[in-house]
């Protein structure tokens, strides 16, 4: 068992956009990847909650790219368990560059589901066998709950596809990310510098379904956002916009997802 999971590899063509520098949905990638990974080494993974009818589920993440790493240049992912926050299995994520500075940050969390009743179970059980890293946070706090805003005008309608559903049957998580991208000007995330994105999953998105985007910019505050929860490690005006993004279920209303997104040069 491995405490910290580790991989290194440069960053490849496919995961830049025009300036030639990682992309948002491609650190989600990244970061789905080891994680998956570390829980199959630590023996959480898929195959070995699914013999007691229990899966992993990703309810919240944030993600702070404090300098976007550039195509080919060679970075290290890592990812590591942090314990528990109430009924959250908190795992944290960086990228780090050749000087082994951490240039993108990472926290979630994660809820244990019971397969059969659709219900939320105690992590504690499950957490308290894995390392607890004291001390090594990637970001700091709880993960963040985000909260619904008004005057959000819906921008865009997309019915989950075929290459939207991972072996869960459900639309991936990291898929949600170049959906919400695409939402907005290309401009505002290829000259963006700096970025900070937070997501919470609220209900799961099957194939088929037609999601309405719903979106609107926020006033920003002087910490970097009006909920952020590492706002001292963002630094004071590193971002000149926040968009809040909700995604509504076409057929009922119903939230099936928000973010917030801070971009900054």
């Amino acid at each position: 068992m491995v405490d910290i999971w580790k991989e290194q590899g440069p960053v490849k063509f496919g995961e830049v956009d025009r300036s030639g520098r990682l992309t948002l949905a491609a650190a989600f990638e990244l970061f789905q990847e080891v994680a998956i990974n570390h829980a199959e080494n630590l023996g959480v993974g898929r195959d070995a909650l699914l013999a007691t009818r229990q899966g992993w589920v990703l309810s919240r993440m944030s993600v702070i790219m404090e300098r976007r790493p550039k195509w080919g240049e060679t970075v290290t992912v890592r990812s590591w368990p942090r314990g528990a926050d109430r009924l959250f299995a908190v795992r944290d994520y960086d990228i780090r560059d050749g000087e082994d500075k951490p240039v993108v940050r990472g926290r979630s969390g994660w809820l244990i589901l019971d397969i059969d009743k659709r219900r939320p179970l105690r992590v504690q059980p499950l957490v308290e066998n894995l390392p607890p890293n004291t001390g090594l946070d990637a970001l700091s706090g709880s993960p963040l709950g985000l909260e619904t805003h008004e005057n959000l005008a819906k921008a865009v309608e997309r019915k989950a596809a075929y290459s939207d559903i991972d072996y869960n049957g459900h639309v991936n998580n990291a898929r949600y990310i170049p959906w919400i991208q695409d939402t907005i000007d290309a401009e505002i995330l290829e000259q963006a510098d700096r970025i900070r994105f937070d997501i919470n999953y609220l209900n799961e998105i099957k194939y088929g379904e037609l999601i309405e985007f719903w979106t609107g910019l926020l006033p920003e505050s002087p910490a970097g956002g009006s909920n952020t929860a590492d706002a001292a490690a963002d630094g004071n005006g590193a971002y000149s916009q926040t968009r809040a993004f909700e995604g509504r279920r076409s057929a009922d209303g119903q939230a099936m997802f928000r973010a917030e997104l801070r971009t900054g040069r």
